[in-house]
């Protein structure tokens, strides 16, 4: 939390009229707000200010922000989202593969916007601290948002320690990617399984594995996922 126990916001957005529009409407919504307009002062932003959840544009005038979002995940597990006009599945996927928690596609509205804040904040803060557990050489310790393989810990963004969470308490069931969708996105109305598809694709990758050799993550074909240790 920012000072007094708000709510932190960095925004790095470089369209004058849209950052100042983000910065008034979310601080006076009771967010402690800071925007910047350039990749490499939101990067020095966000490394002073520890915020609770980073709003990124991707058409930056410095630096991509697609390698900001790389820079920011190499110093901080905080929340990102996306926020920017390039809506392409290439985009999405390559941002979420980068370690984006969500991906919102300009023109949207305010109302959206800090829905989707609202949502990305409730998954950071939603495991409950319990204790840790175990399959197989797996360990997941909820209090210390923290999982290890044989002993090594793994370097998991916010959403993919959140997914591997929510599948460790299930261990041994099969999960819909709806559960998954209703459960760590917070969105039960729907939303897209491809972005489930994606952070399984990357959680397995960090697990040591692939959807075609798994170990630990098992895909049940028009079921779901579970899972288990490895026979």
């Amino acid at each position: 939390m920012g000072q007094c126990g708000v709510t932190s916001i960095v925004i790095v957005e470089d369209e004058q009229r849209i950052r100042a529009l983000m910065t008034s409407v979310l601080a006076d919504r009771g967010y402690d707000v800071a925007a910047s307009a350039t990749a490499l002062d939101g990067l020095r932003t966000i490394v002073d200010r520890s915020p609770d959840l980073v709003i990124l544009d991707l058409g930056l005038p410095d630096l991509d922000g697609m390698e900001l979002l790389k820079m920011i995940r190499a110093v901080t597990n905080v929340p990102v989202i996306v926020a920017s006009a390039r809506g392409e599945d290439r985009d999405i996927i390559g941002t979420l593969n980068l370690g984006a928690d969500d991906h919102l596609v300009k023109p949207f509205s305010i109302e959206q916007l800090e829905a989707r804040v609202r949502a990305v904040l409730r998954r950071a803060s939603a495991m409950p601290e319990d204790e840790r557990v175990v399959v197989g050489a797996l360990v997941v310790d909820p209090a210390a948002r923290e999982a290890t393989l044989d002993g090594e810990v793994l370097q998991l963004s916010p959403k993919e320690f959140d997914l591997l969470a929510y599948l460790a308490t299930r261990a041994g069931d099969v999960v819909s990617k709806r559960e998954l969708i209703a459960e760590v996105w917070r969105q039960p109305w729907g939303g897209s399984e491809k972005t489930v598809d994606v952070h399984l694709s990357w959680l397995r990758r960090k697990l040591g594995e692939s959807a075609a050799d798994s170990r630990y993550i098992h895909t049940v074909h028009g079921v779901g996922v579970k899972l288990v240790a490895p026979s």
